[in-house]
């Protein structure tokens, strides 16, 4: 079930404020917990609120501050995007988002409002939200100045963009649509969207997108002369006091706005006659244009009027001033609560709410992005701190991964090394590592090492290793740290930044040893690719495993996708699909194939399959179009060291992915190898990745 979800639109004063106003009505009456987040707002908060943000807040007694709302600023998103910033932006929505969602039931997401330049990345930008936090989508889409065929092709646009990356939309909400196309988009549209999806028409209504007289005194920046108390007024015309009076009220209608000339004292005089008279309708304000002030006479029986209405005196002309508020877009303020309700109760009407409450309650994110990974990681780990030991403290790139784990309180470290050289490094680094907070180690002169020296031989006495043996062993990093696991001094190893990956695995082969049930250890790599997070398997430890061994490496890949929040999918990967092809290598990926399911009967398993039919869903349809597996494949599974190691590092390359690993899996506890070109980035992931391995046991 999901926690949330996102109402997106592509252009402005779509009436997005509808939507959300009642889908939040909507959830108060199912639970009192529920958050609201805007990931883009438009400007900083110091100089203005949201008016939408504010209102729904206020409106419903939302218990959540204001800053805990929105993630970054228009401008401080356009300025990420177009630098390239954007992974720092997303980490920063996810960030905040995650912190909000932990607190409440529910919580509805509003994508950004599109007023002003970048209308394309900020479009782009929304889709990334929303596919990064998981959330099914509410497409809205205005049909105010559109034909009937602009509104249809709106709104299939866009849900080709979010099914295109593979995000559900649960409804769509033809807003503002003119009265007499309803029908017609209607029509168009049930017969166009796919079924499932939810459609609402809204046509136009002068009382959602009418503006206030405060909405008016604000964006002309006038001067209010009188009738504070009425300027929650709505106004659905305007007429322009020109004329003599006789002719002027002929042209007053419901909720007028008069516009004239402030030395029109004639046409206030009939205004406040007419508004008096139960033959006229209600008259909404005046705005009295061209800076001039209305003699003393006519002051003086304005401020003595009980029925006045709201008097505005600008100094622009009568003609900007019509220009000016024609112009105003209309938005719902906490203090109209009439226009608030009226929000409410149109998007009951013509929302299915019933059937939109069934889709929320049942609705489950598929898939997981590399930034939704990235970040669950680091709150797993968190969950139970652990210690993981880094033998190589010699390294530039361990110190300042070492730095980031502990100031992000991640996990315990003990380094080996020298204290004086890596307190060297680290200054010369100018890393702000806190020493108070990382165990250093020089293992030859640790007070554990005889103790080491002595369970290594009792260890592997019977393998012909004499204590001098042990004792020489014991010299090198990797054998002192996997001790270190294998003791329970530590609770997991990363180590292979500089000595390769059998000096760093053969230790754990030899005394940490297996998982009881488990024959062989493997290896997989989080494969974070732009849109998703594929577990590739086993590209690091075994060269040509068997049937069967390839076969365990499957499932136990397949568990680890589990733990990592991966639904597993698995692709036995071969050069054929299917029964298309013949041959040795084809027959072993069938015959793995085959005790898997029989093992583990539960695991969704396709093999042998090509790699295209795997990951892509066109192929995967065209070449397996009854498997629940092909084209959607989240854990590959290579038939040979040489196939897994240079598609993992072919991906890595020719896309950007970002290759987390690998991962050593069958161990009886977690030692985990680094590639001797690994990054800082490659050894942060590894050892959180570690360290939740370690939770786990």
């Amino acid at each position: 079930m999901t926690k949330n979800i996102f109402i997106a639109t592509a252009e402005p004063y779509s009436g997005k404020s509808v939507v959300a106003l009642g889908l939040v009505n909507m959830l108060l009456g199912k639970t009192q917990r529920v958050g609201y987040f805007k990931p883009i707002v438009n400007f900083d908060p110091t100089e203005q609120k949201d008016v939408n943000v504010q209102t729904i807040i206020e409106h419903f007694g939302l218990q959540i501050n204001y800053e805990e709302t929105y993630a970054v600023t228009r401008q401080e998103a356009m300025r990420q995007i177009e630098g390239e910033g954007q992974g720092q932006m997303m980490d920063l929505v996810i960030s905040k988002f995650k912190q909000l969602e932990a607190k409440y039931d529910f919580n509805v997401i509003e994508g950004s409002d599109f007023i002003g330049e970048g209308a394309a990345f900020e479009f782009e930008a929304n889709i990334a939200i929303a596919k990064n936090l998981g959330s099914p989508v509410i497409i809205v889409v205005t049909g105010a100045n559109k034909t009937t065929a602009q509104v249809v092709n709106s709104v299939l646009t866009m849900l080709r963009n979010f099914e295109a990356r593979e995000i559900q939309v649960l409804a769509v909400v033809a807003n503002r649509t003119i009265a007499d196309q309803v029908d017609d988009i209607q029509e168009l549209l049930t017969a166009q969207l796919p079924k499932g999806i939810l459609l609402a028409i809204i046509p136009d209504d002068r009382g959602l997108e009418s503006p206030s007289m405060k909405e008016i005194l604000e964006n002309l920046g006038g001067k209010l002369l009188f009738g504070k108390d009425q300027l929650s007024n709505q106004v659905d015309n305007f007429v322009t006091g020109a004329m003599n009076v006789p002719n002027f009220l002929n042209h007053i209608k419901e909720n007028v706005l008069i516009v004239t000339p402030g030395d029109r004292g004639d046409i206030i005089l009939g205004a406040m006659q007419a508004n008096l008279s139960t033959n006229y309708p209600k008259i909404a304000g005046i705005v009295l244009t061209g800076g001039l002030i209305p003699e003393q006479p006519i002051l003086k029986l304005l401020d003595g009027s009980q029925t006045v209405f709201p008097v505005i005196a600008v100094k622009t002309g009568t003609f900007q001033t019509i220009t000016q508020i024609d112009g105003i877009k209309p938005k719902i303020t906490t203090d109209n609560v009439n226009k608030i309700q009226l929000a409410i109760d149109t998007f009951s009407k013509y929302m299915n709410i019933k059937s939109l409450e069934e889709k929320i309650v049942t609705f489950k994110s598929e898939g997981i992005t590399p930034h939704m990974f990235q970040y669950q990681l680091g709150q797993w780990a968190k969950r139970t701190i652990k210690n993981i030991v880094l033998p190589e403290g010699q390294d530039d790139r361990i110190l300042k991964a070492a730095t980031r784990l502990i100031n992000q309180g991640i996990v315990n470290l003990t380094i080996l090394g020298n204290p004086e050289i890596i307190a060297a490094s680290v200054k010369r680094l100018g890393l702000d590592l806190d020493f108070s907070k990382v165990k250093i180690i020089d293992h030859v002169k640790s007070e554990y090492f005889e103790d080491y020296v002595t369970t290594l031989y009792e260890l592997r006495k019977n393998k012909n290793v004499n204590m001098e043996m042990a004792r020489d062993l014991m010299t090198d990093v990797s054998y002192f740290g996997t001790m270190m696991v294998y003791k329970g001094h530590a609770d997991g190893m990363v180590s292979g930044a500089v000595h390769t990956t059998s000096h760093t695995i053969k230790p754990a082969l030899q005394f940490v040893k297996t998982k009881p049930g488990t024959s062989v250890v493997s290896s997989v790599f989080f494969m974070c690719l732009p849109d998703r997070v594929s577990v590739f398997g086993d590209c690091a430890v075994n060269p040509n495993p068997t049937a069967e061994q390839l076969a365990e490496i499957a499932i136990s890949s397949a568990e680890s996708s589990i733990r990592f929040g991966i639904e597993p999918r698995i692709a036995m990967l071969s050069y054929s699909s299917g029964t298309s092809g013949e041959g040795e290598d084809v027959e072993k990926v069938r015959r793995a194939t085959e005790i898997v399911k029989q093992k583990r009967p539960d695991l969704k398993i396709e093999g042998p399959i090509q790699y295209d039919a795997a990951v892509d869903p066109i192929v995967g349809k065209q070449k397996m179009p009854d498997s629940e597996v092909a084209g959607q494949a989240s854990v590959l599974i290579f038939p040979d060291l040489n196939t897994g190691n240079n598609t993992y590092k072919a991906v890595q390359r020719e896309t950007g992915a970002l290759a987390i690993g690998p991962m050593l899996q069958g161990l009886n506890k977690p030692v985990n190898d680094l590639s001797r070109g690994c990054t800082v980035d490659d050894i942060f992931n590894t050892v959180i990745i570690t360290a939740i391995q370690s939770q786990q046991n």
